[in-house]
């Protein structure tokens, strides 16, 4: 599927977040799973980001490493334009944190909030946003 933004995220051993995202689009860029080789790692495009909340409700490690480091990098970070968050409800107000904090350090909007690894319905909605908001029409 052709979305009207390109998908960057980040997915680690369970790979949850990687078959969200390869339901959204089959061009998926994936943010390397270890920090230092994400250190070099950047983008050339608009983007909307895809990540997991780490740390099983502490705030310190919601955000992955790779993920930091790859924001950190001023070229990515000027690019990103939204962020998707991908958890588990049983962390309660911890669910999908990571994507709140970057959300709330860098001004981009939430697109949206997806369970593990979505239904066909977050699927539909998240793609439906994603049309509405960089669409070109």
């Amino acid at each position: 599927m052709v979305l009207p933004i390109s998908i960057v995220y980040f997915s680690n051993y369970s790979e949850n977040t990687k078959r969200f995202v390869e339901r959204l689009t089959d061009a998926g860029i994936r943010i390397p799973t270890r920090p230092s080789d994400a250190r070099g790692f950047t983008v050339d495009a608009e983007y909307v980001l895809v990540l997991p909340t780490y740390g099983g409700g502490n705030e310190s490690p919601a955000i992955p490493k790779s993920v930091k480091v790859f924001l950190n990098n001023p070229a990515n970070r000027d690019l990103l334009r939204g962020v998707i968050g991908t958890g588990n409800t049983n962390f309660g107000e911890h669910y999908c944190k990571a994507a709140d904090m970057i959300c709330n350090k860098t001004g981009v909007p939430l697109i949206g909030r997806v369970e593990i690894m979505g239904t066909p319905e977050d699927v539909e909605e998240i793609t439906r946003r994603l049309e509405l908001l960089y669409g070109t029409e």
